[in-house]
């Protein structure tokens, strides 16, 4: 029997992909706690994030210390006008919301940001067996009455659905144990015409 060839094995993964968000759609959910997080506004609880929709979906970030789960911030980041025309958006971590605010300005991201502090909501949503408590990630949550429900969820990690970068790099035949995401790219000239003093990186 042949190997598939690429365009074979591109039309098996969206057909998979078909099929895991027709699985995803048929999933009851679980009910879970109205947790509170920490914001740059004070206390608020899970279910103030949904603002207008029925729908959130919650990102699983590190932290600004991880350049992977910076990565998939900014893809994400791009896509918010058309992610929040469907659902509302909040990205968690366990930093501060000072720390998370300084961090989002300067990479220009624009979703909510709210921290768990690393408290019931990382350890009750977040934590899996095998891979630690603070593992990036996604979920998704929809408002049943007064109760919230989580339909599904996700792992962030290279080569996932979820950041298309690595398919790029991919289709050029850059594997993970080639690149690694970095927080800019900027490198440093022979010589700097300012002199050079105090220059971080």
């Amino acid at each position: 029997m042949a190997e598939p060839t690429v365009q074979e094995l591109e039309y098996q993964i969206y057909e998979l992909t078909q099929q895991l968000n027709e699985k995803r759609k048929q999933t009851p959910g679980v009910l879970v706690s109205d947790y509170s997080f920490d914001t740059t506004a004070g206390t608020q609880n899970l279910s103030s994030f949904f603002g207008k929709h029925e729908k959130l979906l919650v990102i699983h970030n590190m932290g600004q210390a991880c350049r992977f789960c910076t990565l998939w911030g900014d893809g994400i980041n791009a896509f918010m006008p058309h992610l929040e025309s469907a659902l509302s958006v909040v990205m968690v971590s366990k930093d501060t919301p000072e720390q998370q605010r300084l961090f989002a300005n300067s990479r220009g991201w624009r979703m909510n940001m709210a921290s768990h502090g690393g408290g019931d909501y990382m350890n009750e949503q977040i934590a899996t067996e095998g891979m630690g408590t603070n593992v990036p990630g996604a979920a998704c949550y929809e408002k049943k009455g007064d109760q919230i429900v989580k339909t599904n969820s996700g792992f962030f990690g290279p080569n996932d659905l979820y950041c298309s970068m690595w398919h790029f790099l991919g289709m050029a035949g850059i594997t993970e144990a080639e690149w690694t995401p970095q927080y800019n790219y900027w490198v440093r000239p022979s010589k700097l015409e300012d002199g050079g003093e105090n220059v971080l990186g």
